[in-house]
C-alpha cells in the first residue's frame, strides 16, 4: 500500500483502513511515534514453542489493550488452557487487564511500568495537604469513583476557584496557568486504594527472565512477514483478516509437519521452508 506511513494521506484503494499509531519506548520517559494506514493482527503466543495460538485482525485504529483481555479468555475456554504466565510489553500496563491476568487467571502478570504512568503529576503532597504548581493549598472537594477506572480517588481542585477565602486574594493563578485560563483550574486526584502493581515484583531475576520470553512474539511476526503478512495483495479488512489467518496456518503447519517427521528442531524453520517450496514447485 503506498504511502501507508502517511498519516495525512488516507488510501484511496482500501476504504476500510484505519490509522494506526506504534508507540515505541527506546528508553524510560522518550517515546517514538509511527502512524500507519490498513490493520493491525493481533497475536496470544506460546513463549515456550514462539508459536502462534490464537489470533484476530482488527482494524489499525484498534488499540491491542482494547481487546487483550477477551482475546486470552477467549485462547483459555477454546483450548480449555491453565495459564500461568502472561507477558506483554509497557502498552498492556492497564489495572483492569492486570487485575484480570492476577486475580481472574490466577497467573504471573510480566509486564512493566509504562514510563506514560509514570509521569510528574504536577503537584506536591506535603502531609495532609495537596500543594499546586503556584505553591497553593488545593480545595479537598470530596471523595470520586470514575466509571472509566473503578478506583477510589480524593479529588482536589483549584483553590481560586472553589475556596472562598483563596478567591479573595487572588484575581488570577499566580502562575497565569493555562488551565485556569481556558477552564477551572487544575484539578488532581489522590488514590485512596492500593494498586494491583503492589502483587508484582518488578525488579526480582523471575521477573526480568519471563519477561525476556516476551520477544518471541517479535520473532513470531519475523517469521510471518517471510510469507507476505505486511504486504499483503488483497485490500479490505475482511480480505485482510482472512490474509494474516492463512499466513498464521503456513506458520503451525510447517511447525505440525516438522514435528510429525520427527524434526522437531524445525518447528520455526519458517523462513527457510517457505523460499525452498516455492522453488521446488517453481521446478516441478
Amino acid at each position: 500500500m503506498a504511502d501507508r506511513f502517511d498519516k495525512t494521506r488516507k488510501p484511496a484503494g482500501d476504504p476500510d483502513a484505519r490509522l494506526g499509531v506504534l508507540i515505541h519506548y527506546p528508553t524510560p520517559f522518550k517515546k517514538e511515534i509511527q502512524y500507519f494506514w490498513g490493520y493491525r493482527n493481533h497475536v496470544i503466543n506460546d513463549i515456550a514453542t514462539e508459536l502462534p495460538i490464537w489470533e484476530t485482525t482488527k482494524k489499525a485504529n484498534v488499540s491491542e489493550i482494547r481487546i487483550a483481555k477477551a482475546l486470552i479468555r477467549e485462547t483459555r475456554n477454546f483450548f480449555d488452557l491453565n495459564i500461568e504466565v502472561v507477558t506483554g510489553d509497557a502498552n498492556y500496563d492497564a489495572e483492569d487487564l492486570l487485575k484480570f491476568i492476577i486475580k481472574e487467571l490466577k497467573a504471573l502478570a510480566i509486564i512493566p511500568h509504562n514510563p506514560r504512568n509514570e509521569q510528574p503529576k504536577g503537584f506536591q503532597i506535603k502531609g495532609d495537604k495537596v500543594i499546586c504548581e503556584a505553591g497553593l493549598t488545593m480545595y479537598r472537594k470530596g471523595k470520586m469513583r470514575p466509571k472509566n477506572t473503578g478506583i477510589l480517588y480524593c479529588q482536589y481542585t483549584c483553590p481560586i476557584f472553589y475556596d472562598k477565602k483563596v478567591r479573595h486574594q487572588y484575581i488570577m493563578c499566580p502562575l497565569f496557568h493555562p488551565k485556569f485560563i481556558n477552564g477551572k483550574g487544575c484539578n488532581a486526584l489522590i488514590r485512596l486504594e492500593p494498586s494491583i502493581r503492589a502483587e508484582i515484583n518488578y525488579g526480582t531475576k523471575n521477573f526480568k527472565e519471563l519477561y525476556h520470553k516476551r520477544t518471541s512474539v517479535e520473532r513470531i511476526f519475523s517469521r510471518l512477514l517471510s510469507i507476505a503478512m505486511q504486504n499483503p495483495t488483497v485490500r479490505g479488512y475482511h480480505a485482510n483478516r482472512n490474509h494474516a489467518t492463512i499466513a498464521h496456518i503456513a506458520v503451525l503447519l510447517v511447525a505440525l509437519t516438522a514435528h510429525k517427521s520427527g524434526q522437531q528442531d524445525k518447528i520455526r524453520f519458517v523462513k527457510s521452508f517457505v523460499p525452498n517450496f516455492l522453488i521446488d514447485k517453481i521446478k516441478n
